[in-house]
């Protein structure tokens, strides 16, 4: 075995990353003979070489002594200008940092961690782009492999691989036990990060004794790997489907993530069926909300225009839905809906519900294919009726929308004095981000629920909410894309003050890494989603309300670059916040104090049901009378 000195290893591995990096990436090196086919280097080296040829160029990254060797890797392919590597506070922020660029920007990104809690934070973040089918790279450092006994931060018992037996359950794992089963990591790693239809986290653990393990003469060209292919329309039962459609009275399309960009399809689809749209928070702008056939959102906290479509419809038509419980009620929302049409990537997904008539395939193609079938129909399908009561009741939606804003302040208990409502501050500061193009994130709480419900995007791809996991803190995480992307953009971040507590290192990651976006922080002193719910469920609340009041202008103001603003108690106070904001160079934050308590008027209101706590027994039994 050949044995190189640190500053031997370091010579050659400088070169062949400038190598790479001037001859525009690994297969034009070695097309130009320039770079050796065969080669002596580390399992660390290879790796960041063969996420370099799938795309990956931005590391986010919490390094420890699990991943020294990595990290000194990643040195020098930055100084290359082959990747991109961005030291963080917190392995949580990492990943929704990682999941947002991919999210909202495509770029591909790989989370770094350590051994031990390290991952495990990682690991709890990866429920994100889990949930919400994002394609992340997780490299953890773990356990050496020769068994001298405990590793410190390893899971302390008697076993092998407890890393890989946990992240195995997240989603797909590899341990890089040996060093030359790369090619085999690497490929796996592809197929689930780049899935088309369905990608997710993968997780790939990293022996502290292996990262750093030479391999002789490795052939380099093992380090390619394909991309995955696409599906074509699905196979299946097209003129029964249009039959369906054309016999029924009240159409209902119920557009997921899977549907969010079919657009023009969408579209057509609606005019060809005379149906209406009713939406998943993650697939806001899948139709135009000023089409009067999209009723918005629907679900536990849907509106009011989208829950009676749903509750109505007696033929549903799902387009890339998971139907999470919150999107139709705990599979109560359907109360009239006798037969369904699936269309979905996922064979489990598209046979979700009873009665259905499944296709599976391209969402997009299916559409179109569909669309084609139903244009050959001679007979016209009119459902005038069915458009006119769904549009009495978006009517009735906007009116409730509209009372909120002209009420936008009532007293509140906590802070003792007339604040302004959520409602009233969402409202204002989507259109004023709306106005200037903002990408918007909305983190878990009320404020994520009375945002989708005013959310009325005209596109797709500007509102992001991780309804999914519900993650606090991802909103003012993601904000850490805005600035690392490759072409930075504006963000805003709508959090309240619970999540924003969870994930607070933003305040200095963000300047650091020069974040260009707006924290706007709803203050209600309290996780008002949960204080709410008991509420609502019992008449009391425990533990999820704050006795002090915290000073978020002045945490703010203690980190450098971080532009504090005081939403006031206004409108035209928060206006004028929201557009000091928006003319800093860097991050800013606005405190707004908000309000909470009995008033309707003081948030978007609960038109739906869900299935928990005292609430479960009826939902249950409904959902079995239903029986779809």
């Amino acid at each position: 075995m050949k044995v190189y000195s640190v500053e031997e290893l370091l010579a050659t591995r400088v070169k062949r990353a400038n190598l790479i990096s001037s001859a525009g990436g690994l297969r034009q090196a070695l097309a130009s003979a320039s770079l050796d086919r065969k080669t002596d280097l580390t399992l660390s080296e290879a790796l960041v070489i063969g996420l370099i040829e799938q795309g990956v160029r931005t590391y986010y990254s919490v390094l420890g002594h699990g991943s020294t060797e990595i990290g000194e890797v990643l040195r020098v392919y930055q100084n290359a200008g082959l990747v991109r590597v961005f030291g963080l506070r917190s392995e949580i922020e990492a990943s929704h940092a990682a999941a947002a660029l991919r999210w909202v920007k495509g770029e591909k990104a790989a989370v770094v961690t350590s051994i031990g809690p390290g991952a495990l934070q990682a690991l709890a973040a990866s429920l994100v782009p889990a949930s919400n089918g994002i394609g992340v790279w997780y490299i953890f450092g773990d356990e050496t492999t020769e068994d001298e006994g405990y590793n410190m931060q390893q899971i302390p018992r008697h076993q092998q691989a407890g890393f890989l037996k946990l992240t195995s359950v997240m989603g797909a794992a590899y341990s890089l036990h040996t060093p030359l089963a790369l090619q085999s990591a690497l490929l796996a790693g592809n197929v689930v990060v780049n899935h088309p239809y369905r990608p997710g986290p993968f997780f790939l653990l990293l022996p502290m004794n292996t990262q750093a393990a030479l391999m002789e003469n490795f052939n380099l060209d093992e380090l390619g790997s394909p991309a995955p292919v696409r599906l074509n329309a699905a196979v299946g039962a097209y003129d029964e489907a249009a039959n369906w459609i054309k016999t029924s009275k009240r159409v209902l399309v119920k557009v997921g993530g899977g549907g969010a960009r079919a657009g023009d399809e969408l579209v057509k689809f609606l005019e060809l069926s005379g149906g209406v749209l009713v939406h998943t928070p993650i697939a806001t702008g899948c139709v135009p909300y000023s089409h009067p056939a999209n009723m918005g959102v629907g679900g536990s906290k849907g509106s009011i225009c989208g829950n009676f479509a749903m509750e109505n419809a007696d033929l549903l038509v799902a387009v890339g839905t998971r139907a999470v419980c919150q999107s139709d009620s705990s599979r109560t929302g359907y109360l009239n809906v006798k037969k369904v049409i699936n269309i979905n990537a996922d064979l489990e997904d598209a046979l979700h519900y009873n009665h259905t008539l499944p296709l599976v395939g391209d969402v997009h193609l299916t559409l179109t294919k569909l669309n084609q079938m139903l244009e050959q129909e001679n007979t016209p399908i009119d459902k005038s009726e069915w458009l006119k009561v769904c549009a009495e009741k978006k009517k009735r939606w906007e009116e409730i929308k509209a009372a909120r804003l002209a009420a936008p302040t009532l007293f509140d208990d906590y802070w003792q004095q007339e604040v302004l409502t959520q409602p009233a501050v969402l409202q204002t500061a989507i259109a004023w981000a709306k106005a200037r193009g903002a990408v918007r994130f909305f983190d878990a709480g009320d404020v994520q629920a009375n945002g989708f419900q005013l959310t009325e995007d005209e596109v797709p791809g500007q509102t992001f909410t991780d309804t999914g996991a519900s993650y606090m803190g991802f909103a003012v995480s993601a904000l850490l894309a805005s600035g690392t992307a490759s072409h930075p953009f504006y963000a805003v971040a709508f959090t309240g003050d619970g999540s924003f507590t969870m994930s607070p290192q933003i305040l200095v990651d963000g300047v650091e890494h020069g974040a260009q976006g707006c924290i706007l922080l709803l203050d209600n002193g309290r996780m008002g989603a949960i204080s709410g719910l008991q509420l609502d469920q019992y008449h009391h609340e425990v533990a999820t309300a704050n006795h002090i009041r915290v000073d978020y202008l002045q945490w703010a103001k203690g980190v450098p670059g971080v532009l504090a603003l005081d939403g006031g108690n206004s409108l035209d106070e928060l206006q004028a916040a929201l557009n000091q904001a928006g003319n800093h160079p860097g991050l800013s934050l606005i405190r707004v104090k908000v309000y909470f308590g009995a008033s309707e008027l003081g948030g978007m209101g609960v038109y739906g049901r869900w299935n928990v706590g005292n609430w479960c027994a009826k939902t249950q039994q409904l959902r079995h009378e239903i029986g779809l």
